[in-house]
């Protein structure tokens, strides 16, 4: 009876741990909660959410051209390949919907959950999440990992994405 009784606090105790790990206080700066938001590819400055057609469609046909990066998007682009259950994912977030508001006449945010799409992940060697692509028109895309400040991710937009060389954003 002991047994039954420590195992089912120890399940609540475990799950009210990983559920405190979004504490709810991704704000932006002007105090606002943005969500991200599950958009058709042709809404501005909204964050899409994007599976393997898509990305086959939208970005690279690694079916068909697997050694070769083909970038077939006409703005560069950012993928955010995240887990609903990933603390750092969720800090992000609202960073992404920022940027994707602030850079929408210049570049397209999507956004990739690795537990749906897991050959995705397998393509790109996703082993930590957030694990973001910055795939510009012309180049190779650049992946970096974790959960940065808004100011990194204005950086890599203006270097990489834009090729900005000074550090301005918008």
């Amino acid at each position: 009876m002991n047994i039954r009784i420590l195992s089912v606090i120890l399940a609540a105790g475990i799950m009210i741990i990983g559920c405190s790990s979004s504490n709810g206080n991704d704000q932006t700066s002007e105090g606002k909660t943005p969500t991200a938001n599950t958009s058709s590819d042709t809404e501005k400055g909204k964050v899409i959410q994007m599976n393997k057609a898509m990305f086959i469609e939208k970005v690279f046909n690694y079916e068909e051209n697997p050694n070769t990066w083909v970038y077939k998007g006409d703005k560069p682009c950012i993928i955010d390949f995240y887990a609903d259950w990933c603390g750092p994912c969720k800090k992000i977030a609202p960073i992404m919907v920022e940027l994707a508001d602030e850079y929408q006449d210049d570049i397209v945010i999507y956004k990739v959950d690795t537990d749906k799409e897991k050959e995705l992940a397998q393509v790109f060697g996703i082993r930590s999440i957030p694990s973001i692509l910055f795939c510009p028109v012309e180049g190779q895309p650049q992946m970096t990992m974790g959960a940065l400040p808004k100011a990194e991710f204005d950086k890599m937009v203006q270097t990489i994405l834009l090729n900005n060389s000074t550090e301005t954003s918008k």
